[in-house]
């Protein structure tokens, strides 16, 4: 059937309300965004007010100190991230709006959806967060999470939110060292994890993980396990639809033996007397990762007050969503638990926005009953959006090139009348994608689908540049510049380290005036150096974000991948380092080098090379092996596309190896321009590299 009408942007409503209230006018999103940009302080404000963001201290300065790093928002004031979703909760739930809708592969294939009641969400986060009070953890204590995409991960957020405590969380599907490379760093007082997830027609065991975990983190005082299953070790059954309490909760093993709860039965108790806690605007809410190329993962923290803002900002104004209960929006973004969009999906609860949470491989079931393997289904994510009536959908740009690959015709997925609009980030989405999702998406009267594609960061918790409703689009680039963000396309430093701005051409994304959501500080790093390092090392006071993107003449912009070596899969960041600890453990394995090479309009590829004992060979034996440690010890989504055997690793006379180098060779520089032979320790090991960089020169696209 036809969808109606969609209404008006929030954005003309914003408009509408500074013209109003402010005696502010606009001719155009673009004048809005040079205001928003040129006075922060009083753009920031209006963004408070408009959304009557609830503090018992109202706000008097807003941006108290403009330094980056070290700017000061809103000082002074006390926000709560849990009290701002619940207060949606009344109007929503008397519209017969639910806070989240919810499958996991095994439900939707049998055709089931689970909801969450917006009274129903306050209970369980208040039942849990008094039970975390009664464990003895308080304001500021490190709560470290390992669950799926589900709602009692939502819950457990809003719980330790609620509380003041300071949330961290990792995907039940990472490896025990990438899960205790973060939260060994932080040294968490609880911890929370599940005994399996599903995923592409098998039940994942994880309890031996689960218990690796523990074991590893000896701060933990309480340990709290959702089980999922009532017979262990069932083969590939599923888990229950209906996520309630099993008669014989299991156990982790922990020699240490510390009191362990079930999840399920805490969710059940009573939430009589609680209230969320009011904490400062810069009180933590949670520490999330972004890796490096070299060290541990990068713990970042971000404050209650800016993801409150900023997610108001970004979710209402510029994805156009409004609460269920006047608009009916529903938002379904496709993510792993460890990638910073889950972050961002789940805050749409702020404005009021059901969410729609699907726990699953998006290319379906791969195996059958009897573990036969069965051909991708591709179709399984836009049946979701169509079965739970969302008006939203995003994902990673690589699911809708595999949608179209795999010739996904959505319209015969399901009614998706109620979808305006596609959501992409996580890389560049080319332009063949744009135009294949408005041929197969054709909206009333003749009018593309909306396509919001965005870029932002974990380091930030934001878009930087993206989608606006109403602005015209085209194929391959953004829309425009976020209100608030001060993007720019810089050039190469000088030598005094400055940057000259671009119009037109390739050059460093960079941020030239703070935001309330870049980080408080990384976890761990008294004198803030390794922070400072992280974005301030090229332009003194500028934020360099590590991405090439090209700002055109009208405001519009594309995004060109990683200017660094970080390993960027699906949207979830992993620093090479972590990778390498996880291949050179092998014995086989002197040394190795990944590179993972993001680029418009070509598939992202990532390679490995290894360096071997003397005498061995890369059979197809060590080859699987090698893939099957990484899938073990990090994810299956960080398992590289090609594997190669060299005779050398590049590396600089200090020792370093020479990624980014690498990278950039492959990418097509010449290797005179971005390899120094006479500053490197073996010189004679770039020949192997720039022959492979030719062959792929001269391969087709």
């Amino acid at each position: 059937m036809d969808s109606p009408a969609p209404p008006p942007p929030r954005l003309d409503h914003y408009r509408r309300w500074l013209h109003e209230q402010r005696g502010l006018d606009f001719a155009d999103y673009a004048a809005l965004w040079r205001w928003s940009v040129a006075d922060l302080s009083t753009f920031w404000r209006s963004i408070w007010d408009y959304f009557d963001i609830a503090s018992p201290t109202p706000p008097g300065a807003v941006l108290a100190d403009a330094r980056m790093p070290g700017a000061q928002w809103f000082p002074g004031t006390q926000v709560s991230y849990t009290a701002q979703v619940l207060r949606h909760g009344a109007a929503c739930h008397a519209a017969g709006c639910p806070a989240i809708v919810w499958a996991d592969e095994a439900m939707f294939e049998r055709g089931e959806l689970a909801e969450l009641s917006w009274p129903e969400l306050a209970r369980q986060v208040g039942a849990l967060a008094l039970a975390l009070r009664a464990m003895g953890v308080r304001r500021g204590d490190r709560v470290a999470v390992v669950l799926p995409n589900a709602p009692q991960t939502v819950v457990a957020l809003l719980a330790c939110a609620g509380i003041g405590a300071i949330w961290s969380l990792a995907a039940p599907d990472m490896g025990p060292v990438a899960i205790l490379d973060r939260f060994s760093q932080i040294e968490p007082v609880a911890l929370v994890t599940c005994d399996g997830y599903p995923h592409g027609g098998r039940w994942h065991d994880r309890r031996d993980v689960m218990s690796q975990v523990l074991a590893g983190l000896p701060s933990v005082r309480q340990a709290i396990h959702w089980t999922r299953r009532a017979a262990p070790g069932a083969g590939g059954a599923t888990p229950k639809a209906d996520p309630t309490p099993h008669a014989d909760p299991t156990p982790l093993a922990d020699p240490l033996q510390r009191p362990q709860h079930d999840l399920a039965t805490l969710l059940a108790g009573s939430d009589a007397g609680f209230e969320p806690e009011w904490v400062p605007f810069d009180h933590p809410l949670w520490i999330v990762y972004s890796s490096g190329t070299t060290g541990l993962p990068k713990p970042i923290v971000h404050g209650q007050g800016g993801i409150v803002i900023e997610a108001l900002k970004g979710g209402v104004l510029l994805n156009d969503l409004g609460p269920s209960a006047t608009q009916g929006d529903r938002v379904f973004w496709n993510s792993s638990t460890t990638w910073i969009v889950w972050n961002g999906h789940v805050n749409a609860l702020l404005g009021g926005t059901t969410v729609c949470l699907y726990e699953g491989n998006a290319s379906g079931r791969l195996v059958d009953a009897q573990g036969n393997r069965l051909a991708p289904d591709w179709s399984v994510l836009w049946r979701f959006a169509a079965a739970t009536r969302s008006s939203y959908f995003g994902a990673g740009s690589a699911f809708f090139a595999a949608s179209e690959k795999a010739g996904v015709r959505p319209s015969d997925c399901g009614d998706l009348s109620a979808l305006r609009a596609v959501g992409a980030t996580g890389s560049p989405l080319n332009a063949e994608s744009f135009e294949w999702l408005w041929r197969e998406l054709p909206r009333p009267g003749g009018e593309p689908v909306w396509l919001s594609v965005i870029s932002g960061g974990t380091d930030v918790a934001a878009a930087f540049v993206g989608g606006v409703r109403g602005l015209p689009m085209v194929a391959g680039q953004m829309q425009a510049p976020c209100l608030g963000i001060d993007a720019q396309s810089w050039s190469e430093p000088d030598a005094a380290g400055r940057g000259r701005p671009l119009v037109d051409e390739v050059g460093e994304l960079v941020i030239v005036q703070p935001m309330p959501s870049m980080p408080l500080y990384f976890w761990n790093d008294p004198d803030g150096r390794r922070y400072h390092d992280s974005y301030y090392d090229m332009y003194p006071g500028v934020w360099r974000h590590g991405d090439w993107i090209r700002f055109l003449p009208d405001g519009q912009s594309i995004i060109y991948g990683r200017s660094d070596a970080t390993i960027n899969r699906q949207g979830v960041r992993m620093g090479t380092a972590e990778l390498y600890r996880a291949v050179e453990a092998l014995p086989e394995v002197m040394d190795s080098l990944v590179v993972d090479l993001e680029y418009l309009g070509r598939p992202s590829w990532m390679a490995l090379f290894v360096v071997l004992r003397e005498g061995l060979v890369l059979d197809a034996a060590l080859t699987e092996r090698t893939r099957r440690v990484i899938r073990e010890a990090l994810s299956p989504r960080h398992v590289p596309d090609e594997v190669f055997q060299v005779p050398a690793i590049p590396r600089t006379m200090s020792g370093k190896k020479m990624e980014l180098p690498v990278k950039k060779l492959l990418l097509g520089a010449a290797a005179d321009s971005v390899l120094k032979r006479d500053a490197m320790a073996n010189a004679d090991s770039v020949g192997w590299f720039v022959e492979l960089a030719r062959r792929r020169a001269a391969a087709p696209a």
